[in-house]
C-alpha cells in the first residue's frame, strides 16, 4: 500500500523548512531567513505512532505576487496540495493573521483536504492563548507550536495522523508483478505503457503534466501476470503556462510504493537531469526493483557502436547509487526492445526474490573477510560472526558483529560487490543491517 502523503504550506518565512527537518530529524530543507529560498519541494518518509507517511515541503505561497519564480512555486504548492492526503497549513504566530494568510487559507478551503493549522513560533507557555486569533480564519482549532525548540509537535502529529485514510488490505495474486513507469513529464512514459500493452489503452499527449491519477492496467505475458501501474492516467489536454519538471516527483511516489518493480525512464536526448535523480532516488530508498529504460535511442545523435557504451558509463556516473540497476535502449514510439523491457522486469523480480541459504551466504563472507579483514579503529577490530539473509523484496541481510560501529558503509559496499559477484541480486537493492553479537548466548 501506497502511504499517506502529508504537504506543508503557507506563505514565506513562516518556518516550513524548520518544522519538515523536525518531524524528519535530517537536515534535508535549507533553512534561511530570505523569503522564498525552499525552491524545490522535497520530500521524505516520516512515522509518527507506527504511522508511516510521505512528508512534502513546499515553497512559501505569494498567491497575488508577480513574482515569476514565486508564481512558479504557488502552481508547485498547488500540486502538493491536490496530490496530498492531509496538509499542515503553517502560519507565523508572532506576525498574527495576514492577508496572505487569508490567501492561502481561501486556497486550502477549495482543496476539501483534512487541514491542520499549526501556528509556528509560539514558545510561551500558553499556546492555546496565544494561538487564539487563528481560530477566525475558519480552518478548525489551532495548535501553537514552536518547529525549532519542536514543541507541541507530538499534538501536531497526532492531529495529522487522525486525518489518515482507513487502510484497507490491498488483495493481489502473489505471482503478479507490478511494474511503476516513473520518470520527468514527457519523457514517453504513456507511450512505452500502451507499446507493453500492445494497444491504446492510455491518452498520449506531447504535453508534459498531463498524466494525473494512477491508473492499474493487467496483463499476461509468457505465462506471467504483470500489472502496470502508469505513474498517472491521462487527463484530457489542456494548456500548460507554467514548467512542470519540479512538480513530477510527488507523482511518482504512490506508484513507487505499490510497485515491485520500477521502469525509470530517461530521455536519451537530454540525458540524466536532477531531478531524474530525484525520482530514481525515491525508488532506490524504498528498495523497489529498477531497470533503466533510455528512451527516444530512434532520435539519439551521432549514433554508432560505442554509443550506449558512452551513454552507459554516464548514466552509472550520474545515478551512482543504481549502479545494479539493467539498462535497456529503447523506443516508445517505434517498439524497438520494448519486448525486452518486460523480459527484464521479470529477471529482475526474480533477482529481488532470492533466498540464500544460511551455510552458504556465512561461507561466501568468510571467503571476502579473509581476503580484506573488516578495518580497526583504535587498534579495535570489527569481528563478523555470522550473517543471515532477513527477507526479500529488496534482499536485506542481518550482520552480526563485535561492535557495529566498527564495521564502516565501505565494508559493506565491499561484501555488497561479493553478493552481487557470487548471486547476481541485479537490478534490486540491498540493505544490510548491523547488529551487535552477544557471545554469551551462545555460551548457554
Amino acid at each position: 500500500m501506497s502511504k499517506p502523503i502529508v504537504a506543508i504550506v503557507g506563505r514565506p518565512n513562516v518556518g516550513k523548512s524548520t518544522l519538515f527537518n523536525q518531524i524528519g530529524k535530517k537536515k534535508l530543507s535549507i533553512v534561511d531567513d530570505m523569503a522564498g529560498v525552499t525552491r524545490d519541494r522535497i520530500y521524505m518518509d516520516a512515522t509518527w505512532l507506527d504511522k508511516e507517511f510521505t512528508l512534502i515541503d513546499t515553497g512559501g505561497i505569494e498567491i497575488k505576487s508577480a513574482d515569476k519564480m514565486l508564481n512558479s512555486i504557488k502552481i508547485q504548492a498547488k500540486i502538493a496540495i491536490e496530490e496530498a492526503d492531509s496538509i499542515i497549513f503553517v502560519v507565523d504566530g508572532r506576525a498574527g493573521v495576514t492577508s496572505s494568510d487569508e490567501d492561502v487559507g481561501k486556497m486550502l478551503r477549495v482543496s476539501k483536504k483534512p487541514i491542520i493549522l499549526a501556528v509556528n513560533k509560539i514558545d510561551g507557555v500558553n499556546l492555546e492563548q496565544e494561538a487564539y486569533e487563528f481560530y477566525k480564519m475558519g480552518l478548525g482549532e489551532p495548535i501553537g507550536i514552536s518547529a525549532s525548540n519542536a514543541l507541541n509537535l507530538g499534538d501536531l502529529l497526532d492531529a495529522v495522523i487522525k486525518t489518515f485514510p482507513k487502510t484497507e488490505i490491498e488483495t493481489r495474486d502473489e505471482d503478479e508483478i507490478r511494474i511503476a513507469v516513473i520518470g520527468r513529464p514527457n519523457v514517453g512514459k504513456s507511450s512505452l505503457v500502451n507499446k507493453m500493452l500492445g494497444e491504446e489503452r492510455v491518452i498520449v499527449s506531447d504535453i508534459p503534466g498531463t498524466t494525473r491519477d494512477a491508473i492499474d492496467t493487467h496483463f499476461f505475458m509468457n505465462g506471467t501476470k504483470f500489472t502496470l501501474i502508469d505513474t498517472a492516467g491521462m487527463r484530457k489536454k489542456s494548456k500548460i503556462d507554467e514548467p512542470v519538471e519540479r512538480y513530477s516527483v510527488i507523482r511518482s511516489l504512490r506508484a513507487i510504493d505499490r510497485a515491485d518493480v520500477v521502469l525509470m525512464m530517461i530521455e536519451a536526448p537530454v540525458g540524466v537531469t536532477e531531478q531524474d535523480k530525484k525520482i530514481a532516488g525515491y525508488a532506490h530508498d524504498s528498495g523497489k526493483g529498477c531497470v533503466i529504460v533510455v528512451n527516444k535511442w530512434d532520435i539519439f545523435p551521432n549514433k554508432h557502436d560505442r554509443s550506449t557504451n558512452r551513454f552507459t558509463d554516464d548514466l552509472r556516473n550520474r545515478l551512482g547509487f543504481l549502479q545494479y540497476a539493467p539498462v535497456v535502449y529503447a523506443s516508445a514510439l517505434t517498439g524497438q526492445r520494448v519486448e525486452r523491457v518486460t523480459e527484464l522486469v521479470k529477471f529482475v523480480a526474480e533477482q529481488q526474490s532470492m533466498r540464500i541459504q544460511t551455510s552458504v551466504l556465512n561461507e561466501l563472507i568468510r571467503d571476502a573477510v579473509a581476503v580484506n579483514p573488516p578495518p580497526s579503529k583504535k587498534g579495535k577490530s570489527a569481528k563478523i560472526f555470522f550473517v543471515t539473509q532477513a527477507d526479500i523484496c529488496p534482499p536485506k541481510f542481518i550482520i552480526f558483529v563485535n561492535e557495529p560501529e566498527l564495521l564502516h558503509f565501505s565494508y559493506l559496499r565491499f561484501l555488497e560487490n561479493r553478493l552481487r559477484e557470487s548471486f547476481g541480486f541485479e537490478g534490486t537493492p540491498i540493505k544490510f543491517f548491523v547488529r551487535k553479537h552477544n557471545q554469551k548466548d551462545d555460551d548457554q
